[in-house]
């Protein structure tokens, strides 16, 4: 009988780390245990320890994380059983023409590391399936990278790659491709050819435009394309029926094509910080949406048909120029947070009360003298943010908010939830609800709702409370 044995380095009475002995198998033959796993990560190795060679005909996965080993030596690449090398987080500075060697091998991590490039022979790795190279100073890849026919994932994030080989499309079973944080301007037109691919991270790259071949990427789920320096969300884009999420985030997007709404399936939508003026009607026929993300822009009016995402959970539309909301959000019956900080609304719509499994709404920083009666049917709000407006009471109906754990009327209030007293509203007689934060006191009108620097950072833009 043969087992398999992982063996983490252990600490030595020397200062070295090395592995551990052997465990004899438990047999009748007296065999010695197959080991076919090592582990050495976090061991503060300058190179790969000798005792690895021991196990080079049955070695399957090495790990060698964290580390500062800075070359690999010729013979770990005779471990040709090897089917994962994980050399992440090291001071490595290229990548040897010896790992054609390994035949067998599935995945390679090398990311953290200072590699420039990958040598030309990476392509007898024929049984290559995961390649993550991420946060190496890699500028471009060799034509046989693409000959990799295998790859299913490949993670290039953070490096210095300004174009991509134009016959990259080869490689057909990738699922999943990280290309963030490079210098990107255009994609081979051969990736029509990546029928599979399903998730596609460009974000933090220098694309002006939407790359015309992602609308031939029909199976496509999951794209980032935010931080470049894109002006226009085509209709080409409704072409990928199968897209659940798009961010389109932290661009120059001043308008959204009537197309969109061929995005059918689309779960997530985010738009933050761009140009944008307005929304398109056909935004409401994305009935799948759960999350709308429209922060940070120009926005002065937003389309009735918002009402028509029935499904939508989440909805920031804060930072933008607001001077209403639509009644129809009151059909948002399904909405848990709402995000409409730093705007110019007066009030609200009543019927903003039928939306009552909203557990977080934030209304900082609007114009807002007096609230709905409504409100009070919004009984699973949990937090509510109304700090910086015009208010001078509370509705009654307030009594009624029982889940009510958080009620911020005051940036820089001590408690979460202060109490309220009973009153009559000195010109109707009604019962309102106040105490000493009543009246607020307004902004200044020549104060812009939302500063450049204080929608480039989140949080500002958001509630400051959390659950």
């Amino acid at each position: 009988m043969q087992t398999t044995e992982t063996l983490p380095c252990l600490e030595m009475t020397t200062k070295r780390k090395i592995i551990g002995r052997l465990v004899p198998c438990r047999c009748f033959r007296g065999e010695e245990e197959i080991i076919s796993v090592l582990d050495y990560s976090h061991c503060g190795l300058q190179q790969v320890p000798k005792e690895v060679f021991n196990f080079e005909r049955t070695l399957e996965e090495l790990y060698l994380d964290a580390n500062q080993i800075e070359e690999l030596p010729k013979q770990l690449f005779n471990c040709q059983a090897l089917r994962k090398l994980s050399i992440p987080d090291n001071d490595l500075s290229s990548l040897p023409t010896t790992i054609a060697s390994l035949v067998n091998l599935r995945e390679l991590d090398i990311s953290k590391n200072g590699i420039q490039d990958f040598p030309e022979n990476i392509k007898c790795c024929k049984c290559l399936t995961i390649i993550e190279a991420s946060v190496n100073p890699v500028s471009k890849l060799p034509d046989g990278f693409t000959q990799l026919l295998n790859l299913t994932q490949l993670y290039l994030n953070d490096a210095f790659l300004e174009f991509l080989p134009a016959n990259f499309g080869r490689l057909v079973k990738l699922r999943i491709l990280e290309l963030r944080e490079n210098h990107l301007k255009t994609l081979p037109k051969s990736m029509h050819k990546l029928t599979q691919l399903e998730r596609l991270d460009l974000g933090n790259n220098e694309f002006s435009e939407l790359p015309e071949v992602l609308e031939q990427i029909q199976n496509l789920k999951e794209l980032w394309m935010d931080n470049n320096s894109l002006q226009i969300l085509p209709g080409s884009i409704g072409k990928l029926k199968q897209l659940v999420y798009l961010d389109m985030s932290k661009n120059r997007i001043e308008t959204v094509d009537l197309d969109i709404s061929g995005c059918e399936g689309l779960e997530d939508l985010l738009l933050s910080s761009n140009m944008l003026q307005q929304l398109p009607d056909s935004i409401g026929l994305l009935k799948r949406l759960t999350t709308l993300k429209v922060d940070d822009n120009q926005l002065t009016i937003l389309p009735n048909a918002i009402g028509n995402l029935s499904l939508l959970e989440e909805f920031d539309c804060s930072c933008n120029e607001l001077e209403s909301l639509p009644s129809t959000i009151g059909y948002l019956h399904n909405l848990r947070t709402l995000a409409v900080d730093e705007n110019f609304l007066p009030e609200l719509p009543r019927e903003i009360g039928s939306c009552k499994n909203v557990t977080v709404m934030s209304l900082r920083s609007n114009k807002l003298e007096f609230l709905p009666d409504e409100i009070g049917q919004m009984q699973k709000l949990r937090v509510l943010n109304l700090s910086d407006n015009r208010l001078k009471n509370l509705p009654f109906t307030f009594t009624k908010l029982k889940e009510l754990a958080a009620l911020w009327l005051s940036d820089n209030q001590s408690k979460a939830l202060i109490p309220l007293q009973t009153e009559a509203h000195p010109e109707t007689k009604q019962r309102v609800l106040t105490n000493y934060m009543f009246p607020q006191q307004p902004r200044s009108d020549e104060e812009p709702p939302c500063s450049s620097s204080s929608c480039a950072s989140k949080p500002s833009c958001s509630p400051p409370f959390s659950l």
